[in-house]
């Protein structure tokens, strides 16, 4: 069984292992080919030993490489007024930037 931890980036929480290609929130000054660190890891699992932190593992991190900036799925609002002859629509897609997790340091 892979190592795998658990982290947490833009208020959720994800399971990962080397290898894994995952979608998160927008990454302030993250561009393409770089590398990331994330930080806030939750939990690691290497087999049949477990660490879980309190609430973070100290010195434990994650390193990623941002692939993409990606945009998700179209979502519409539709604002409709009763009896006013009126509605609006507004639609929102939400971009996330795509990373490929490439180390796990316990």
């Amino acid at each position: 069984m892979a190592t795998q931890a658990v982290i947490r980036t833009g208020g959720k929480q994800v399971i990962v292992s080397t290898g894994d290609v995952i979608d998160v929130e927008l990454l302030a000054s993250a561009e393409e080919g770089l590398d990331v660190t994330f930080d806030d890891v939750l939990m690691i699992v290497d087999g049949e030993n477990s660490t879980v932190g309190t609430p973070k593992v100290e010195g434990a991190t994650v390193t990623a490489k941002v692939l993409k900036e990606v945009k998700g799925e179209k979502t519409r609002a539709v604002f409709f007024r009763r009896r006013k002859d009126s509605m609006t629509t507004k639609g929102h897609r939400q971009r996330y930037h795509q990373v490929e997790i490439t180390g796990i340091n316990a």
